[in-house]
């Protein structure tokens, strides 16, 4: 057997690290991290490319199944594929090195900061504040790390507190550790931390910030959170 016979059949990894391996392909997969769908033209807007040059790069992305799209008139719309392949961005996001250039003007500054402070990702949050609610929760027995993460009783109890309950098991799994790409710790994924984030958005503890990703922590967020968790109000750490 020679060596081009053991590849046979095997994956194809180099045809999935070429997707990315374009800066504009990358960009638009950093984007949908957000859990939102996106168009071509949206998503054109945001990486300053044409909407024709857009809409290729899309259609390599959904051929080769990192993103799925779903059309609504005559519009289509395009979003991640699944939490797999956002987990698979973002901690691909957290190895690469960082850009060498800084921001080049205020409002990219102020955007950065506050994509680093918290965020989406995907469907649960990230940043300097999801990775403070996962610290929190581990230091109250809500997670278990041991034997890898898990989600204890108590933690199950907190959740049903604040009215959720996890959906029946699934191929997702209850909890799962996220790498951060900002903090280079990690915050909680899985159908716990989806349902988690979808409960701040829902009670008003969190809130978009524009069009990005970014997240802003409201002051009833502060408040719950610092009842809940001990989170120290305005600094997003545990409270000592």
């Amino acid at each position: 057997m020679n060596s081009h016979d053991t590849h046979v059949g095997g994956p194809d990894l180099a045809a999935l690290a070429a997707l990315l391996a374009d800066g504009t392909r990358a960009d638009f997969c950093l984007a949908l991290l957000d859990g939102r769908a996106w168009t071509a033209i949206e998503l054109a807007r945001h990486a300053g490319v044409a909407a024709s040059t857009a809409t290729g790069h899309l259609n390599l992305l959904v051929g080769g199944g990192l993103l799925t799209q779903e059309r609504q008139g005559r519009h289509r719309y395009v979003r991640l594929a699944d939490p797999d392949t956002a987990e698979l961005i973002e901690k691909l996001a957290s190895m690469a090195p960082r850009r060498a250039d800084p921001p080049r003007s205020l409002p990219a500054a102020n955007r950065d900061r506050a994509l680093a402070r918290a965020r989406t990702c995907y469907d649960h949050l990230a940043g300097t504040l999801g990775v403070a609610i996962t610290e929190a929760m581990t230091d109250r027995g809500m997670l278990d790390w041991e034997q890898g993460l898990t989600l204890t009783g108590d933690g199950t109890a907190w959740l049903a507190e604040l009215g959720i309950a996890l959906p029946p098991a699934t191929r997702r799994p209850p909890v799962r550790s996220c790498l951060d790409w900002t903090e280079r710790r990690p915050h909680l994924a899985g159908a716990a931390g989806a349902a988690l984030c979808r409960h701040a958005f829902d009670a008003g503890w969190i809130t978009r910030i524009g069009t990005s990703r970014a997240v802003a922590l409201t002051d009833t967020g502060e408040r719950a959170l610092t009842d809940r968790l001990g989170l120290a109000v305005g600094t997003h750490t545990p409270a000592g």
